[in-house]
């Protein structure tokens, strides 16, 4: 990294981006600026290195500017910068899609590619209203979703995601949505290591909304494997199949919204892999890329996309589809980071460091205001008492602390979340959990 970026300067005028997700006026008061990165790594603004706990955004799990990777964009955007996707293609699109499919279980064998994971969990839902229309079936307009779920920041991705504050300011978005309890019991399931043991019985709320709306009126459920944003809620032994059962019992489509557990979060490709129940469509983003240039991906069975395959030849099947679909610098990313994945076994490295990531996490118990503890693969979740009258600020000031000590953390509410790149070593979870107890110590 060049000392002109370790040492660059705050910019004079920080007023013109309004920042997403972000308290902007405090920010902005104390930025905090990120002006380089490698592996496992950032670097802050005032020249110190910063761990990074988080993958960036949930994304970049195969660390930082990782060379394989960097070749692939800058040789990419040399030979060809862009390639329209309508009626057109070009051969790393086809070869990416097929790449993408391999890695999932059953028959999961087709790739709808948009740019991020809210433009993937929406057209998952258009693909699930549109494909019971062309089978004869079009009342299947109701979707539901689950409290405490974040699918993105669409219309439908809001519409069926079960996070407050991202719903209320928008008004009454779409209709015909239902929403599944969320499977969090603390009373019962604190400081589980991996899946709780009680809760599989919050599917059987699905069965109580298909009695209250009809079956035929239900076109998709969708849920999030491990609820990540939420602040990493993992799935009672069971829960997942028997939501898979009743979804089948009704012929309804189950959706897995996989844009934080896809590539290697858990182990394994997908969640899907690794807890062996095979939904009928998969949205994935981040991972596929590691972050270095935005794309999303629907993946769909082989009976839904078989479904839209009828009439002319020369007919549009599904209408619908972004200008930068199957973009040629993002398949040359995500092709470039699948490589890295298998070279470097990096999904591999996450299941044989989950059980020292697990000792790590629960070696927090006890420790200064921490009520619940998480984990599954190489996630975690650590719950914090709230301040009175301040939800969400002592979360907040662990936060700052830590970056303050070297390490990146995310936050939401009072949970502290934890999810690193996957070129994980056990002296970075030694030292990122020294830091967080040392914050956890350091604030009131």
């Amino acid at each position: 990294m060049s000392e002109s970026l370790i040492n660059a300067e705050i910019p004079g005028d920080m007023s013109a981006w309004w920042m997403p997700f972000t308290a902007n006026r405090q920010f902005k008061g104390a930025p905090r600026l990120l002006v380089g990165a490698k592996d496992m790594h950032y670097s802050s603004h005032d020249g110190r290195r910063i761990l990074d706990g988080t993958a960036g955004l949930w994304c970049s799990n195969a660390g930082h500017c990782r060379e394989p990777i960097v070749r692939a964009i800058q040789s990419q955007a040399a030979e060809m910068d862009f390639a329209p996707a309508f009626q057109m293609g070009h051969p790393k699109a086809f070869e990416l899609a097929s790449r993408v499919a391999a890695l999932a279980p059953g028959d999961l064998d087709h790739v709808f590619f948009s740019n991020s994971g809210s433009e993937a969990v929406d057209t998952a839902l258009k693909i699930a209203l549109a494909y019971h229309r062309v089978r004869g079936e079009a009342a299947r307009t109701r979707l539901i979703g689950r409290e405490r779920g974040y699918h993105g920041v669409g219309f439908g991705g809001i519409s069926v995601g079960g996070i407050g504050p991202n719903r209320r300011t928008f008004g009454p978005l779409l209709p015909g949505v239902d929403h599944l309890p969320h499977t969090h019991d603390p009373a019962k399931n604190a400081f589980s290591r991996g899946m709780p043991q009680h809760g599989a019985e919050h599917a059987d709320a699905l069965e109580r909304i298909v009695a209250l709306h009809d079956p035929s009126t239900i076109a998709a459920v969708i849920v999030e494997p491990v609820a990540g944003s939420t602040g990493v809620l993992v799935p009672p032994v069971g829960y997942l199949e028997r939501l898979r059962a009743i979804c089948d019992k009704y012929g309804i489509l189950l959706i897995f919204d996989e844009v934080i557990t896809g590539f290697g979060r858990l182990g394994a490709p997908y969640a899907a892999n690794h807890f062996g129940v095979v939904p009928d469509m998969i949205t994935v983003a981040k991972g596929l890329t590691s972050g270095t240039v935005p794309m999303g991906a629907t993946i769909a069975r082989k009976h839904v996309y078989d479904a839209f395959m009828q009439g002319p030849e020369h007919m549009i099947e599904l209408f619908h589809g972004y200008t930068y679909s199957a973009h040629p610098l993002a398949c040359a990313a995500g092709l470039a980071t699948l490589d890295v994945y298998r070279d470097e076994r990096l999904f591999e490295n996450a299941k044989a460091l989950s059980p020292a990531w697990e000792e790590a996490v629960h070696g927090l118990r006890g420790a200064r205001h921490v009520v619940d503890l998480r984990n599954l693969g190489i996630v975690a979740g650590v719950e914090l008492t709230p301040r009175d009258g301040a939800p969400g600020r002592r979360a907040f000031d662990v936060f700052v602390r830590c970056y303050e000590q070297g390490l990146l953390t995310r936050v939401t509410g009072d949970i502290i979340a934890l999810s690193p790149p996957l070129m994980l070593k056990q002296e970075h979870i030694d030292e990122m959990f020294g830091i967080l107890r040392r914050a956890l110590d350091s604030v009131d």
